[in-house]
Parts: C-alpha cells; structure tokens; sequence
C-alpha cells in the first residue's frame, strides 16, 4: 500500500478533502472544505472536487478516493436521497476521470467510516466480522469480514416490528421525540439484538456524532457482542476513502 493517499467526502452541506498518512490514518496537513454547490449536480460537485485536490497540492500518483452520500454499485450511483436527483444512474468514476484527469475509487460513505475505524480506529486487529453503524439522522451501515468490505449494506433500512429500523432507533429520531436515553436505549436494545441475530458479528463499533455521549446509552445495552464507540468520528469518511482507494490502486 502507498503511504500517501488523499480522501474526499462529500455531504449535502460540504465537501471535504485532505491527504492521509496511511501508516497512521491522521491527517497530513490541513483539512480543506467547500460548500457544497446548490443544486448539487455531478458537474458541480465534481468541480469541487478538483479545487480541492489542487488546494490540496495532491500530485498525480497519490491515490485518491472519494466517499459518497449513496451506494455505490461497480462505480455507479444507482439512487440519490441527499444530493440533486440527476447523480442517479451516474458513473462516478468516470465522471471524475472527465473533471479531474485522473482515475478514482468511489465508495459509500457509511463503508468508508467503517473501513477506517477496521484499519485505524476502535476495530483495528479485530478478526471476524465487524459491523460498523453510524447513528445519525438515519442509520448508516458498514459489515467487514477479515478486512474485506461487504459494500452497500442498508442496516438502517431492516423492517422491524413493522417499521423501517432507522425511523426508530435513530439519533435524529431520539431528537425529534424527545426520547429519554433510557426509553432509547429501549429501541436500539431492538434493533442491536436484531442485527446480531441476523449476522453473529464479532464487534459492534457505534459512530455518529451522538457516539461522544456513548456512556448515555452503549453501557445499557445487553448483547453478547461487544459494542464500543467509533474512535475517528467527523475524520472517518475521508480515512477511509483515502485507504480504500490506496488498496484498490495496489490490485
């Protein structure tokens, strides 16, 4: 693997982008970040893009690695919820080609966040399966197994109880109802036991911004999995696009 590679995350409010030290997963330099362009269309964005990897001074044989806000299927976004409705059906990989000049690896967001808490965070030398979850204003979903990503899962959107999991046991939903930690901690006891059942995960790493106030919650949960806060938090997307695109250069 390169020791150098440069990791782009892309939201719905900004773009951010900086170089990675892959022997550590930490930052080289600082961070750069744009406004995302509204409307946020692929032109647009991946113009961004650009600017970024030119403030960034990312020379030509960095790796460079850009996470997404969407699943991404052999390079190609199939459907979009947070950016403008014309990234669908949008080969990512070959748009960048077009506006950068050079080639990408392209991920979903959520697998990005869980790929560099296996490489560098609060999973790193765990065997196994690993599942990676960030709760926020939905629910993100990673699965690893021996450092192999599973891409594109959709945890968040498992039926339980007749209800779409995230539209329960999300951060933003304890927000929006006024949930008391523990009356929470009742939803995500559901909907952890659930995933476990489902998949007998050797770890369960917690991200999102709400995994800063792990003890309000994590310590009320009864599994037989361990189940420890995500350690890389708002750095996650961009570590591990940065890693992930080091190692697809090297197949």
């Amino acid at each position: 693997m390169t020791s150098i590679a440069c990791g782009i995350d892309i939201g719905g409010s900004g773009v951010k982008g900086a170089r990675v030290d892959l022997e550590t997963g930490e930052f080289i330099g600082d961070r750069i970040r744009i406004e995302t362009p509204q409307p946020a269309t692929p032109d647009a964005v991946a113009e961004v893009c650009r600017e970024l990897l030119e403030g960034l001074g990312v020379s030509a044989n960095v790796p460079v690695g850009v996470a997404f806000p969407a699943p991404i299927v052999h390079g190609t976004v199939p459907f979009i919820a947070n950016l403008d409705g014309s990234w669908a059906g949008i080969d990512v990989n070959e748009l960048m080609l077009r506006h950068l000049g050079r080639e990408v690896t392209a991920l979903n967001d959520a697998d990005a966040a869980g790929l560099a808490e296996v490489a560098f965070g609060a999973a790193k030398g765990v065997p196994g399966t690993v599942i990676v979850t960030t709760l926020g204003t939905g629910i993100g979903s990673a699965i690893i197994v021996d450092g192999t990503l599973v891409p594109n899962t959709e945890l968040g959107h498992l039926e339980i109880d007749g209800y779409d999991a995230e539209k329960r046991a999300s951060s933003g939903q304890r927000e929006q109802q006024e949930l008391s930690w523990k009356k929470w901690a009742k939803r995500l006891q559901r909907y952890y036991s659930h995933v476990e059942m489902l998949f007998s995960p050797d770890l369960f790493v917690v991200g999102g911004g709400i995994s800063k106030k792990h003890e309000k919650f994590l310590p009320r949960l009864d599994l037989k999995t361990p189940i420890v806060p995500a350690q890389l938090l708002n750095t996650a997307g961009i570590v591990g696009a940065a890693y992930q695109a080091s190692r697809e250069q090297q197949r």
